[in-house]
């Protein structure tokens, strides 16, 4: 090479420009073992070719299916006033032979339109030759198609569709899709070349990118954000809460903590702030930049060689239900998953095992399961499915006894099977797990190929005999390192397989939960697009300090905008001894979450520590026992309209402009506010939406707007909504042990207040049910009640 070439590349690449293109390289170039890949490099690397979208160049409104003509671009450079100036600019054909390769191709493009509410856009860079298959990211494996739901207008210039929720207008040259709501607003729309011809600064249009190193194509579908416009969403992140300014690399990955980037559940769907979510319907490598490189654009870097994406039009409610439409809503878990989960790294022995049961009990602290973690093999971390016959010498019985008492079993479990493992050969003779291009392993552990049937049947084989001893869950540990350079039985390599393998994972393990015991529960680290179809999933391996707290909230309320309706978190952090004044703090905050476990370092069990400690445990566990009508109601509900039960404040009041701003306090269910203490305070700034709100411990009023308000004698503040009937139970110590037949309104509701309502939702499987209660005298009584005769309701008006 001649020392000017060297010279010429050690230049771009001291300035980051220079980025291996293809996949496969990309993964052998990254810093370290399965680091994010991230696709928008492809587009800012200048040996690569661009194709910007031009004009559409055919179009039949009765099918949606039409051609858009693409124009080839390069990067090129000026020097002006000693600085290097780049810009995308008009490049000629360079194949050989010139007849046989468009320099301007023309390609497919197509609308459809799913429901009256939800608008899906393909285009492709290219022809495709793969079979279509179905999706395993869509609920039915495909999408349906209601062209039927939109009326179709010629416009001048291109063309329309209108539904009773929003307009799409298809514009000819210069080619946009521009999407409306009812009103006419703008919503967002494609960005064309022209639309960056008032700025210097060099923005890529809807495009794609050509790499030079190997000719593989990758999408780049931009759009544009408006003034003020705020994006929520993309699975489980743990950055500021807001995405506008940021730019977001979806690649399953494990964190090893939770106050980075990088994600255990990123979900390729977000929602803005304007009335609209999108869905980037794929499983590559996808980096979002949402107005950090220029404000005014929205570029969704997709690795696949086409764009699939769904809009939908709506408020916060609508575009979940749509979504989860599309993708899945949660199963409904059963009762005792709501209860307190009992846990460490780890319980290592029957003996260790019954001793916490027997602690839970003495000390009164509500519990429905006790988990063993890392420890129930032979050798600690070796899963192989078999108890240690030594610390476990009935492993059935004690199961037995601890059900007896109302306590269930989780075990751990992971997909990596190392050399060590007793299991390793069989895996490898069998060929269930996923090879790289030499027909070896990626990595020195076996990886099972979730994407084999023949997988899947042998791991849920695993599952069955130890569901048939006892177990009532699986926690389903890690499923973030799938070789993103391996090939897999499906066909396809890591660049498509690694994403969907968490999603493979859950659903191998739920299904075989439902089919064994009647339910759908697992317990998840790692997710991808419809993992929420299998709960739950809990956040990771948090730090043990307030910035971890405070990360942990914004992250399960990212996940909650991205269609999940249950998350967990490790009570109290996980790495390390949790200190005492955070986990104090933390334990309130966990109890009101859709589901709570303490799980870490040792000692997590609460009598560990102080004495005072212990009863302030005590106190947070028992009020969520006792509100577990009001939980279990809202669970059954979030489950149907696809709502997250920990839910951001704008989710309940999309109109109220200071609710798209608060990341640090939520709403449990629709009717309870809550804000946890981050810091060693007793009182915090808490922000209420419009109306009156009623503190749920000192029982003080205030209304909408800013107020500084102290905690209770648990350490979080709480409050209700004006006109909630809370529905509370009598306290038990396991969710079995539940009396449903006897429950308490407890009446919320100001002075002017004269009716109110409840949820309830009974365990034996009754449809969700409201109970309204009138003011009479000075108390309210019940005057519509569905379930008379099965629940006897006594009211009592908190004042």
């Amino acid at each position: 090479m001649k020392k000017s070439h060297l010279k010429t590349l050690f230049s771009i690449c001291a300035f980051g420009l220079l980025t291996v293109p293809n996949a496969s390289a990309q993964i052998q170039n990254a810093d370290v073992l399965n680091a994010p890949i991230d696709i928008s490099k492809d587009f800012q690397n200048y040996l690569n070719t661009f194709y910007f979208a031009d004009e559409l160049a055919s179009f039949d409104p009765a099918t949606g299916k039409g051609t858009i003509k693409y124009l080839r671009y390069n990067y090129k450079t000026r020097q002006a006033f000693n600085n290097m100036m780049m810009k995308p600019d008009v490049e000629k054909a360079n194949e050989f032979p010139t007849t046989e390769y468009a320099e301007s191709p023309v390609l497919p493009f197509e609308i459809q339109f799913v429901s009256d509410r939800t608008v899906r856009i393909k285009t492709t860079s290219g022809p495709q030759f793969h079979p279509q298959k179905e999706s395993l990211m869509l609920v039915d494996g495909v999408a349906p198609n209601h062209p039927e739901l939109w009326k179709y207008s010629k416009i001048e210039g291109g063309h329309s569709y209108t539904s009773k929720h929003g307009r799409v207008e298809i514009l000819t040259k210069p080619w946009h899709v521009k999407i409306y709501d009812e009103k006419g607003k703008l919503l967002t729309s494609t960005l064309h070349d022209t639309d960056f011809k008032n700025t210097y600064t060099p923005t890529l249009p809807f495009s794609y990118v050509r790499r030079n190193s190997d000719y593989s194509r990758s999408m780049g579908a931009a759009f544009s954000l408006e003034p003020d416009e705020k994006i929520f969403g993309c699975g489980e992140s743990f950055t500021q809460f807001n995405k506008r300014g940021q730019k977001v690399v979806l690649w399953t990955d494990d964190a090893n903590g939770i106050q980075n980037e990088t994600m255990y559940k990123p979900i390729p769907f977000y929602m803005s702030s304007r009335g609209y979510g999108v869905f980037m319907h794929h499983s590559t490598p996808i980096t979002v930049d949402f107005g950090k490189y220029f404000s005014s654009a929205n570029e969704m870097y997709i690795g696949d060689d086409e764009a699939d994406l769904f809009f939908f039009i709506g408020e916060p409610k609508d575009v979940l239900d749509q979504y989860t439409n599309l993708t899945g809503k949660a199963a409904m878990p059963p009762l005792w998953s709501f209860g307190f989960w009992m846990s460490r790294i780890t319980y290592f022995s029957e003996k260790e095992g019954r001793e916490v049961a027997r602690d839970l009990r003495k000390y009164k602290i509500p519990t429905d399961v006790i988990h063993f973690d890392t420890g129930w093999f032979d050798v600690d971390w070796r899963n192989n499915y078999e108890f240690a016959k030594s610390r476990f010498p009935d492993a059935t019985k004690m199961m037995s006894d601890l059900k007896q008492d109302g306590f269930q079993v989780c075990l751990w479990q992971l997909p990596y099977f190392t050399p060590k493992n007793t299991l390793f050969p069989e895996i490898m003779d069998k060929d269930l797990a996923v090879r790289d291009r030499k027909g070896n392993l990626p990595y020195e552990d076996a990886v099972l190929d979730f994407s084999n049937p023949e997988t899947i049947s042998w791991y849920q084989g695993k599952l069955k005999k130890l569901f048939d001893e006892g177990v009532a869950v699986f926690k389903v540990d890690f499923g973030e390192a799938a070789p993103p350079d391996g090939i897999y039985h499906s066909g396809r390599t890591g660049f498509y397989e690694h994403n969907l393998y968490p999603l493979r994972y859950n659903k191998a393990v739920a299904e075989i939960t439902q089919k064994e015991k009647g339910y759908t529960l697992i317990w998840a680290r790692s997710t991808w697009a419809g993992s929420q179809r299998y709960p739950l999933h809990w956040g990771g391996d948090s730090e043990t300090t307030n910035g971890a707290m405070s990360a942990e909230l914004r992250g399960g309320l990212s996940l909650g905008l991205s269609g999940f309706s249950f998350w967990s978190h490790d009570v109290g952090g996980f790495a390390t001894k949790s200190p005492e004044n955070i986990y104090r703090r933390w334990t309130p905050f966990g109890m009101l979450t859709s589901h709570v476990r303490s799980h870490g370092e040792p000692p997590r069990e609460p009598w560990l520590y102080s004495k005072e400690f212990l009863e302030g445990f005590r106190k947070a566990d028992n009020m969520r026992y006792e509100l577990m009508p009001y939980i279990y109601a809202q669970a059954k509900e979030s489950s149907e309209k696809g709502l997250p039960m920990m839910r951001a404040l704008f989710v309940e009041y999309p109109n109220d402009p200071g609710a798209w701003l608060v990341d640090n306090q939520y709403l449990f269910g629709s009717s309870m506010l809550v804000a946890p203490l981050f810091e060693e305070v007793e009182e915090r700034d808490v922000y209420l939406p419009e109306g009156t709100w009623i503190d749920y411990q000192t029982k003080k009023v205030y209304q909408s707007g800013w107020h500084k308000i102290k905690a209770g004698e648990i350490p979080i503040i709480v409050l209700v909504k004006d006109g909630t009937a809370l529905p509370h139970i009598g306290l038990a110590q396991s969710t079995k042990d539940m009396d449903w037949s006897k429950l308490t309104l407890k009446v919320y509701a100001s002075d002017k207040t004269n009716t109110a309502s409840a949820k309830v939702y009974l365990p034996n499987g009754d449809a969700l049910q409201e109970i309204k209660v009138t003011k009479t005298g000075n108390n309210f009584e019940v005057t519509a009640n569905p379930l008379n005769g099965k629940t006897i309701f006594k009211t009592e008006w908190v004042k």
